[in-house]
């Protein structure tokens, strides 16, 4: 389908995506060689459970990220809704909220699919790793058939799976969402961009962090087996996480832990140390 060819350039090309690639390998060196061997194997999932969605599952990311390591910068695609972009949602009224999974303001649309919570902590690495609070994440996926809001095909008026919350007392926002598609090219996950507060997300300035959450191959098997994913086990198995354009250079960071069952939903959760 014509989605199909416009995500070809999904992360805008090598010449867009290097200069990112080659700070996140600096910054990799850094860590010397341990922490670069285990950079680059990432991590090991586990699961219990089965396509019928009944039994509970859970796949775990890998272990805490040594005291100052930021989780890495990456692109925002070519869907962010930030204004970098073309459209700019986040001086929207309404954009500030925690189900995601409707649009807002004049649109109706709704995202249907796997119901999913995300739960990010962020975590201030110039403190200790403690809870950031006050800050603000903006969140945004694709849905179940793989498109953006705002920029695909058929749903260039909708703003759903976009939403900005401020982080608690412990550095953690809540989305409700649905559980994103596996599109052509990429591997299955979640972008978000940290602000150093609400108003500084609202008003689309002094972002601090760019990356992106990806979901562990167990979940995705489970959730893909249901009705409405099909075409994300085909697009799945053109790609993985260790060539993925995104995750291929180390994803331990970024590999969220996911629980529960395609029945009753599931939840990933991820710190994000900035």
């Amino acid at each position: 389908m014509a989605h199909d060819q416009e995500l070809h350039d999904h992360d805008r090309g090598l010449s867009h995506d290097l200069p990112t690639l080659l700070s996140r390998r600096r910054a990799l060196t850094l860590l010397g060689g341990a922490g670069l061997a285990a950079a680059l194997a990432g991590c090991g999932v586990a699961s219990t459970g089965d396509s019928s969605g009944g039994s509970p599952t859970t796949s775990s990311a890998a272990g805490t990220a040594s005291a100052g390591t930021e989780i890495p910068e990456e692109t925002a695609g070519p869907y962010p809704g930030d204004g970098s972009n073309g459209v700019n949602v986040l001086t929207e009224s309404g954009i500030v909220r925690s189900d995601i999974t409707s649009s807002f303001g004049s649109a109706s649309g709704v995202a249907q699919g796997v119901p999913l919570t995300v739960e990010l902590k962020v975590l201030d690495t110039g403190n200790g790793s403690a809870g950031l609070q006050g800050a603000a994440v903006y969140l945004w996926h694709c849905d179940r058939d793989g498109r953006y809001s705002l920029y695909s095909e058929g749903i260039t008026q909708e703003n759903y799976l976009r939403g900005v919350q401020e982080t608690g007392s412990d550095g953690s926002v809540r989305f409700t969402s649905i559980y994103p598609a596996a599109y052509s090219g990429r591997w299955p996950h979640i972008h978000f961009e940290v602000y150093p507060s609400l108003e500084a997300a609202t008003t689309a300035s002094g972002k601090l962090r760019t990356s992106q959450l990806a979901l562990p191959e167990d979940t995705c098997r489970l959730v893909y087996a249901t009705e409405g994913y099909r075409q994300s086990l085909q697009n799945m198995a053109q790609t993985s996480l260790d060539t993925d354009n995104v995750f291929s250079d180390g994803y331990s960071l970024q590999l969220a832990t996911v629980t529960g069952t395609v029945t009753d939903g599931m939840t990933a959760t991820l710190n994000v140390p900035v």
